[in-house]
């Protein structure tokens, strides 16, 4: 898992001026679950916070030196933000083990003392046929892309409750959220879980001051797509299906989980926002053949 970020909050000139205080608009310090810590598609992610001044935890489960270069890029971003990103650090715990994800956050909070974002970025997936697809495996996939979590939103949301001005919580999820992905069973069940878990908790912590929001990627450049991101064949292939055209790229989601985070969508919870060059708008409708 990974933990990315958090920072110092921009003033919102269209909030009432007497609203402008830490129980409403923290946003400092955050944390990001994820599978994997690969600097190559993290510090894409991370960027843009960093670069805004906040102060970012990389978490990850695989390749420690892949963990100590995103966090090399983060700092790097927060000096060209202006800052020094000495405060960001790497935690290494696996989102699939309840009690490493407590381990994470004791680390994290006794390192920094506040938390104010969460990003459960974790995600994995394997491919069988659905009727032969071994039911340990899909336990696993579920324990790291849905039940990590809920732990991880559980944990956070205590901290959020235990002092003044709330929290954020945001969800990498999926166009197979709501597209089904035959062959993929247990991720597909996984995102669908998501969705419901970003509402259901938006809705039960929103008189609270916590949003809960959700993030769906559709064909992105990162590494859970080494099937076809480096083949030129197999990417065409794959950008055939895409109303844009193209895949998408980290940065362009991290602009996204920014905005979500960011006071400007202080009025946001429970959405799931798609950023996926069109790929739910059942593309092949663009030629009028049903009628």
């Amino acid at each position: 898992m990974i933990a990315w970020w958090a920072g110092r909050g921009q003033s919102n000139p269209s909030i009432p001026e007497d609203r402008h205080h830490d129980e409403f608009w923290p946003s400092r310090r955050a944390v990001c679950p994820d599978h994997g810590g690969l600097a190559r598609d993290r510090s894409g992610h991370c960027r843009p916070f960093c670069q805004g001044g906040r102060t970012v935890a990389i978490n990850f489960s695989g390749s420690y030196d892949a963990a100590e270069e995103t966090l090399r890029q983060a700092r790097e971003a927060s000096r060209h933000g202006g800052s020094s990103g000495t405060a960001h650090m790497i935690v290494q715990a696996d989102v699939g083990d309840e009690h490493a994800i407590s381990r994470m956050f004791d680390e994290v909070l006794g390192a920094w003392g506040r938390l104010d974002i969460l990003v459960n970025n974790a995600g994995i997936q394997s491919q069988a046929e659905s009727h032969v697809y071994a039911v340990d495996e899909y336990r696993r996939i579920l324990d790291v892309d849905l039940t990590g979590p809920l732990i991880c939103s559980q944990v956070a949301i205590r901290h959020f409750l235990s002092r003044p001005g709330g929290g954020t919580i945001l969800n990498c999820s999926s166009v197979h959220e709501i597209v089904p992905k035959p062959g993929f069973i247990a991720y597909s069940i996984s995102k669908g879980g998501l969705r419901n878990l970003t509402r259901t908790l938006a809705l039960e912590y929103a008189d609270r001051g916590i949003r809960v929001n959700a993030v769906a990627p559709g064909a992105i450049v990162t590494d859970i797509n080494a099937a076809w991101k480096d083949d030129q064949e197999a990417r065409a292939n794959v950008e055939s299906h895409i109303p844009m055209g193209r895949a998408g790229t980290p940065e362009e989601m991290a602009a996204v989980f920014a905005f979500l985070a960011s006071n400007d969508a202080s009025y946001v919870t429970g959405q799931t926002l798609y950023a996926c060059g069109g790929l739910t708008l059942f593309g092949e409708f663009r030629e009028n053949w049903s009628s």
